[in-house]
């Protein structure tokens, strides 16, 4: 039976009803919006209407502005979030392979994952000012610890038994590491990479919350001020889809880039 095919563990669905099922749950919160807002049964204030929403939009792009945001919040995004990958992903997976290098690391990063961005930002106004740097650094800070934890779990994963074989193929240690390790944390480093910006997108009304002057997160910022729910949620469902595509991207490279990973 079909139902039995649907709610059975680990068991691939057709293409089509994954498509099928994804459409249902987006046509779900569509038609609950709808209802809530043309039924009347929340104040205009409260949630602006899809047409609402729909027409901000389009303001906003045949004024050319709401490009202006997306470039500004794109500019941060991938700065601070490549800045944090580059260092995170080879410091990772040596705190995953080293104990000497993760009883060095381990302690500050563990500390500073747990400390609120939102915390910081009156020390980064103050030691790099108000500029785009400022923000780059919240979304650095936001993302480099926590991929610092996961991409040495990552590597502390890695069979003991692939390093002892390349010892007996008469490997060095630093064909070891560049040889083995590394093609190894592959698949899980692009799988925790994909998480990560997820992260990064979500610190984005944070890093624009001080002396912005465009970018999505002061979109949102500035129409709070004048209660423009249509706006707030412009900003929000834009982010939410540049989301979507970054993460559709990251499984594009993911499988691109590493074929031999796709069951992993």
């Amino acid at each position: 039976m079909w139902t039995r095919t649907l709610f059975s563990p680990k068991i691939s669905l057709p293409r089509s009803t994954s498509l099928g099922l994804g459409t249902a749950s987006v046509l779900a919160i569509a038609g609950l919006w709808c209802g809530l807002t043309y039924g009347g049964l929340t104040p205009p204030d409260f949630l602006a209407t899809p047409g609402q929403v729909l027409g901000a939009g389009l303001e906003r792009i045949l004024n050319l502005s709401l490009f202006g945001h997306i470039a500004a919040s794109l500019q941060v995004i991938l700065a601070g979030f490549l800045l944090a990958s580059v260092l995170a992903v080879p410091i990772g997976i040596l705190m995953g392979s080293f104990p000497a290098v993760q009883a060095l690391v381990e302690p500050v990063t563990g500390f500073m994952r747990y400390i609120p961005i939102s915390a910081l930002i009156p020390l980064l106004i103050l030691w790099i000012g108000i500029g785009v740097e400022q923000k780059i650094m919240v979304i650095f800070l936001g993302t480099f610890f926590q991929q610092l934890i996961l991409i040495s779990d990552v590597s502390a994963r890695v069979s003991r038994d692939l390093v002892d074989c390349a010892y007996t193929l008469g490997a060095s240690r630093g064909q070891v590491v560049r040889q083995v390790l590394v093609p190894a944390c592959l698949p899980g480093v692009m799988d925790n990479l994909r998480v990560t910006m997820g992260w990064a997108w979500t610190y984005l009304v944070v890093a624009e919350l001080v002396a912005a002057y465009s970018g999505l997160g002061y979109m949102i910022l500035n129409a709070m001020r004048g209660l423009f729910t249509d706006v707030i949620l412009l900003g929000v469902l834009t982010i939410g889809l540049l989301g979507l595509i970054t993460d559709a991207l990251f499984k594009w490279l993911r499988r691109l880039l590493l074929p031999w990973a796709a069951g992993l």
